[in-house]
């Protein structure tokens, strides 16, 4: 029987990149608005070159921008870029559908949650509180808690300690395979991709289950049931 469910955050309980895509965008309007000589399709890709590089969480992109493309910083086109950046993204911040619908549902069964998640701690829980989803999880673990990022055992078994369950009580819901489904099947974790967050056209996941739509856990946690007794009956037999 399930009892707990511990969420990966970005990309499965809200759409981060459909997010920082709208901001990013919002961000070379108001730079090239504020006089940099450059195309949007050129900053655009020249943001992302930089964010796959170094992190799609770096704080200080438009400053490595500027500093490659032009050798210096022009603070009016920086704090435009800023500016634009951060009201976009509150603007775009939003959960996947029936996440509320599904999290409430949940907390109505007794099933514990909470969430695992490699991004920094301070964002995480803007991204957390700004969507009113902080009153459904146990608690919040972050690498800055663990001092280790998934795939690594050691999130999950703090997790697994935390919430008083065993893997096999335990699911774990993500849209990252090599992080959230490897980290946690190693441990013998339900593992359940969530393949409406993926951006990196996964042919295999690798997972116990997959969904299109994060009502679809409801039915899971009953197929788990269902193979569960299904075990308990075969070895009776």
């Amino acid at each position: 029987m399930i009892k707990a469910i511990i969420f990966d955050l970005d990309n499965t309980l809200l759409d981060f990149m459909k997010m920082k895509r709208t901001a990013v965008e919002a961000a070379a309007d108001a730079m090239i608005d504020a006089g940099l000589n450059i195309t949007k399709d050129k900053l655009i890709e020249k943001i992302y070159s930089i964010y796959w590089k170094e992190g799609i969480e770096d704080q200080q992109i438009f400053d490595k921008v500027l500093l490659q493309e032009f050798g210096y910083i022009d603070y009016k086109i920086l704090a435009a870029g800023i500016i634009g950046y951060r009201k976009a993204k509150e603007a775009a911040l939003s959960t996947y559908p029936h996440v509320h619908l599904t999290l409430t549902e949940l907390l109505k069964r007794g099933i514990k949650m909470c969430v695992i998640s490699d991004a920094p701690k301070l964002h995480v829980w803007m991204r957390i509180v700004a969507l009113n989803l902080q009153n459904y999880f146990e608690f919040v673990l972050t690498a800055e808690d663990t001092g280790e990022k998934k795939p690594s055992p050691k999130p999950f078994l703090i997790a697994l300690e935390r919430l008083k369950t065993t893997p096999k009580e335990t699911l774990m819901v993500g849209d990252w395979v090599e992080r959230d489904i490897i980290g946690a099947k190693q441990l013998g974790i339900w593992t359940v991709f969530a393949r409406y967050g993926d951006d990196f056209n996964t042919q295999d996941s690798g997972a116990d289950f997959e969904i299109t739509d994060i009502i679809q856990l409801l039915d899971i946690i009953e197929k788990v049931k269902e193979k569960e007794q299904l075990f308990l009956f075969e070895e009776k037999k």
